[in-house]
């Protein structure tokens, strides 16, 4: 994950900006919560004063989108955590489905602490670290799919 600093070196920006934030915040929220929690934990003596704005839990809309009409739908409800704290130059949001909030916390944390620029190159090392990790859980679980599969013929 490309990180870079602006302005001075305070604020950070993330290249690709939305899409590498959004992977930073998928990856996050995709990894196993104990990783995610134990690294905030050792970033916490860095992050100085921090104010927390939101910790919940709730619930939010699961949009789909109906492939064969066009056409947007909610499928339900999931049941979601959800943190946002502040630093003192920076923000970090957090959510996760389920009710784990130090998880969230924890997302969070890191979150605003790559957009403070600090510990820039650990937290991307970590959020690589976890998609290779959550790339090859998918690709295991791909594999066992695909050895259930079942070939049709129609007669016809």
């Amino acid at each position: 994950m490309a990180l870079r600093t602006s302005g001075g070196g305070k604020a950070m920006t993330i290249d690709c900006e939305q899409t590498e934030h959004r992977r930073l915040l998928e990856t996050l929220a995709c990894s196993e919560a104990g990783r995610v929690k134990g690294f905030a934990e050792k970033l916490l003596p860095e992050l100085g004063a921090v104010e927390v704005l939101k910790s919940r839990s709730g619930l939010v809309m699961l949009p789909m989108r109906d492939t064969v009409r066009g056409t947007d739908f909610h499928l339900g409800e999931v049941l979601v955590a959800e943190a946002h704290v502040k630093l003192a130059d920076a923000e970090g949001y957090g959510m996760v489905v389920g009710r784990d909030l130090e998880h969230a916390m924890a997302m969070a944390l890191i979150d605003a602490a790559a957009f403070a620029g600090l510990a820039r190159e650990r937290i991307g090392a970590f959020v690589e670290a976890e998609a290779t990790i959550i790339a090859e859980t998918d690709r295991q679980t791909l594999r066992a799919i695909e050895a259930t599969r079942v070939e049709m013929e129609t007669v016809g």
